[in-house]
């Protein structure tokens, strides 16, 4: 590692069930509110799932003007105005920057999926002449890293990476290596998704994935919990600044985290299911641990993927206990997609978010819904009640379809 670039977080944006400013966000997540709700952008009368973290109150004109609003596929949306959110937490001013050591690389796993189905339909009963010029960029899964350059002139690295979903774990761990590495001294980061569309949930109800608690939305996603039936879909965007230490402190930033160390790794097992042994995800934890010189014996918390799956979670915990060993018992575990669904390729942005939040102010988030423990998963799981807690180190965790695990390293700014 390159002791002599640090890499600190400081700025956050996010756009979620729970909210579109961090301290909305913030309030429902150490309060446990769930904002998973009945579907209402289509009708859900013959699917099996009818509930997601749908998001029924974003207004793209807060973000940004209508002319550019209608160019971009919503999960663009989600993405620029979160990352507005973060370069104004940040207090950066790019008009006293150098533009090219400024870059964006943000994650989506899906895309402009919304536009696709429009576009098809368009296509079908209208014929080729009527599609929209803008379906390839619209649709396209680094049009949002795209726009938000556009938005600020940035002319640094600039890409998506698109792994399902760590995704935006992959994003951020790419951006942080650019900062750490010296190619930039600015990285907005993160991902971004809008995938609860007739499509898209048609076709995760069609591989058993999605829980079907319909009559109880808020108490679908249950991670960990022996009654948890499947996840719940969500959408939103989570974006951070990540920024080079001393480029920081010469313009006085706040730094909620320091970001220290970033782990990639894939089960080579099977294209959905998780590898029962957790090998995959324990290597990518390993390698984060590694990559930022922190013994397994300091992490205090991990932001688990936590999907609410029957395998998945139970997975996790057999990759927390490899990873950590004895010290597992002793780390407090919390899932953020208990509150705000999965967002399935930008996961682990809003999560970063919130494990940056756990860092800087002190406080652990619960896993909500979790009533019935499971004996195949039997750590803490910080369960229902948020928990004061002084966290030094941190991980932050995304496994996705395709085995891909990536783990993101974080800890409180030492100076």
């Amino acid at each position: 590692m390159n002791e002599a670039r640090r890499v600190v977080i400081t700025g956050l944006g996010i756009v979620s069930t729970l909210g579109h400013d961090i301290e909305t966000y913030w309030a429902g997540l150490t309060s446990g509110r769930s904002g998973v709700k009945l579907i209402k952008a289509f009708d859900t009368s013959e699917f099996d799932c009818k509930i997601a973290g749908e998001i029924q109150d974003f207004d793209p004109l807060q973000w940004m003007d209508k002319r550019s609003a209608n160019r971009v596929d919503r999960f663009t949306q989600f993405g620029v105005a979160a990352a507005v959110q973060a370069v104004k937490d940040s207090g950066l001013d790019f008009e006293k920057e150098d533009r090219t050591r400024c870059g964006v690389v943000v994650g989506t796993g899906i895309g402009g999926l919304w536009e696709i189905e429009e576009q098809h339909t368009r296509l079908r009963e209208k014929g080729p002449k009527r599609v929209s010029p803008f379906l390839v960029p619209k649709l396209m899964g680094n049009a949002c890293a795209g726009q938000i350059a556009i938005q600020y002139q940035l002319m640094g690295p600039n890409f998506g990476a698109t792994s399902a979903c760590a995704s935006s774990s992959h994003s951020l761990g790419i951006a942080f290596r650019a900062v750490r590495s010296g190619d930039a001294d600015v990285m907005i980061s993160g991902g971004s998704e809008a995938a609860i569309t007739p499509l898209g949930t048609a076709g995760f109800c069609a591989a058993k994935a999605l829980s079907t608690r319909n009559d109880q939305p808020e108490k679908a996603s249950r991670p960990f919990d022996r009654e948890r039936d499947g996840f719940v879909m969500g959408e939103g965007s989570g974006i951070l600044v990540l920024e080079e230490l001393e480029h920081a402190r010469r313009r006085g930033a706040r730094i909620y985290a320091e970001f220290l160390g970033f782990g990639a790794s894939d089960d080579g097992n099977h294209i959905v299911e998780p590898d029962p042994s957790g090998r995959g995800p324990s290597l990518a934890m390993r390698m984060a641990l590694r990559d930022g010189g922190v013994n397994p014996e300091e992490v205090e918390y991990i932001n688990a993927h936590g999907t609410s799956t029957p395998l998945g979670d139970k997975a996790e915990t057999v990759a927390i206990k490899i990873a950590l060993g004895d010290h597992a018992r002793k780390v407090a575990i919390s899932s953020t997609k208990s509150m705000v669904g999965h967002l399935l390729g930008a996961s682990g942005g809003v999560e970063l978010v919130a494990t940056a939040l756990v860092i800087h102010r002190g406080v652990i988030h619960p896993t909500a819904n979790y009533q019935t423990p499971d004996p195949d998963c039997d750590l803490d799981y910080v369960p229902n009640v948020a928990r004061p807690c002084a966290v030094r180190k941190a991980l932050s965790n995304s496994f996705g379809f395709g085995g891909h695990n990536a783990t993101l390293l974080v800890g409180k700014f030492s100076g």
